[in-house]
């Protein structure tokens, strides 16, 4: 299974490169002679390096569910290059989970909550924040074993099928969760999957969702640094037992958290 981390450096160096589903491409650019990057059609923006300001960095979010290739356009002071970008099915392990029913089949009245939680989440998660929360490299929330990792197909009840879209981690009840890193609450509330949830906006489309807490310390509009007690772990929402879902959300898009992580620290 073959996965490029790109330095990009001047237009004649370009090619096509290959992605694994549900990971992020994070692309690295001359500052001078990069203009603009799409994919199929979307902006994706051209972001300053963390430490050399000769480059611009780019993040290209694959999602879990893409097969088909990806279509980039890079935009420089030269001219434009297509640069297919083709895509390889990760080797995702498998869970059978055995959860409440109501997860499963939610009643009636739960729907209409559900519906809404769905589309708040998407409207935050859509929205792009120019600003740039951080400095540092990103940091885990709790040092702990991984129990489910992301992209593992999974079955609850024998029934509903799904993955996973984030790590868990083990953690007993009451367990402090830290911020990955700095940035601003942007949703702090008890939802019916995700139960005690926190989301912070880092800026520039990234997003780190901590979930199933069973207190939360922040609120909407807080500004956090890494390192921060965002709240305590629990067993809230969707659970066979007590944990910490961590995820991260690029450009809307649900990506494997730790592979993230890997990429951005490597910069510094």
């Amino acid at each position: 299974m073959r996965f490029f981390l790109v330095i990009v450096l001047s237009i004649c160096s370009l090619s096509a490169y290959d992605a694994i589903n549900g990971k992020v491409l994070l692309l690295e650019f001359n500052a001078e002679q990069s203009l603009a990057l799409s994919k199929n059609g979307l902006n994706i923006p051209l972001l300053p390096h963390p430490t050399d300001a000769a480059k611009k960095i780019a993040y290209i979010a694959v999602s879990y569910r893409q097969h088909d290739p990806i279509q980039l356009l890079y935009t420089t002071t030269q001219g434009k290059q297509k640069l297919p970008l083709h895509i390889t099915q990760g080797a995702y392990q498998k869970e059978i989970l055995a959860v409440e029913p109501s997860k499963v089949s939610p009643p009636k009245e739960a729907m209409e909550q559900i519906k809404q939680e769905s589309q708040e989440a998407h409207k935050i998660y859509q929205t792009f924040t120019p600003k740039r929360y951080w400095t540092l490299p990103y940091a885990m929330p709790i040092h702990s074993t991984i129990t489910s990792d992301y992209g593992n197909a999974r079955i609850f009840n024998n029934t509903l099928q799904s993955y996973h879209s984030g790590t868990d981690f083990r953690a007993s009840v009451g367990t402090p969760i830290l911020a990955s890193n700095d940035g601003v609450v942007v949703l702090s509330k008890t939802r019916y999957y995700a139960g005690g949830s926190i989301v912070i906006d880092h800026g520039e489309g990234i997003y780190s969702v901590y979930y199933h807490l069973s207190s939360r310390s922040l609120h909407v509009g807080d500004h956090v640094k890494q390192g921060d007690v965002v709240g305590l772990s629990g067993a809230t929402g969707r659970v066979t037992g007590p944990h910490l879902h961590f995820g991260f959300m690029v450009q809307d898009i649900p990506v494997d958290p730790l592979d993230f992580i890997r990429k951005v620290n490597a910069l510094f």
